[in-house]
C-alpha cells in the first residue's frame, strides 16, 4: 500500500478505453491473425509482446506514461508530470510521475486508486500466443492475478483511471 515508489517508467497509458477496441482471445484467429494483426478498429497486434485484460480481451498496447510536462510560458521541458487519478471509490488524488520514475500519490495510497474490479497483464515472448490462454480461465476473479499462459511472461498491472492532467 506505498503512496510512492520507483518504477513508473514500465507504466503505460490508454489514452481512449480499450476494452471497446478489444478481440477477445477466442476471437484471435478470426479478428487478428488472419487480418495480418490488425483489430478490427485498426490498432496493430504484436505477437511477442501483447496485453489483455480480465474477461480474455486482447486489448492495443498502451502507450508509455509521459512522465515530463512543458512550461506553456517558457516552453521548459519539466522532469515530471502530474495526473489526477481514480480507482473510482473513495480517492481521487494527484500523481507526480518524474522523468526518473519515481512517483508519488499526494494522498492515499496505490491500492486507493486502483480500480479493482479491472485487471491487465502483458503477455510477453517469442513462443507466447493467445491460441495458448485457457479461456476457460477468464473472467478474472476482482482481487486475483491474471493466469498464466503457457509460453508467455506475465507482468500483471494494476489499473487506475486517469481523469486528466495538471497543468
Amino acid at each position: 500500500k506505498s503512496s510512492s515508489g520507483s518504477g513508473s517508467e514500465t507504466w503505460g497509458l490508454w489514452r481512449d478505453d480499450p476494452g471497446p477496441r478489444g478481440v477477445y482471445l477466442k476471437d484471435y484467429d478470426r479478428r487478428l491473425k488472419a487480418n495480418n494483426n490488425v483489430a478490427p478498429a485498426g490498432w496493430s497486434f504484436d505477437p511477442t509482446d501483447w496485453w489483455v485484460e480480465e474477461h480474455g480481451l486482447i486489448m492495443s498496447t498502451p502507450e508509455p506514461l509521459p512522465r515530463k510536462s512543458v512550461n506553456k510560458e517558457t516552453k521548459e521541458i519539466i522532469p515530471e508530470k502530474q495526473y489526477v487519478v481514480t480507482g473510482d471509490r473513495e480517492i481521487t488524488t494527484v500523481l507526480t510521475v518524474r522523468d526518473d520514475g519515481t512517483w508519488e500519490l499526494e494522498k492515499g495510497s496505490l491500492y486507493d486508486v486502483t480500480h479493482l474490479p479491472c485487471r491487465s497483464a502483458a503477455y510477453r515472448g517469442d513462443t507466447c500466443a493467445p491460441m495458448n490462454a485457457n479461456l476457460k480461465d477468464f473472467p478474472v476473479k476482482p482481487g486475483a492475478e491474471m493466469p498464466v499462459i503457457n509460453g508467455c511472461a506475465k507482468q500483471d498491472y494494476a489499473v487506475l483511471f486517469v481523469l486528466g492532467e495538471v497543468v
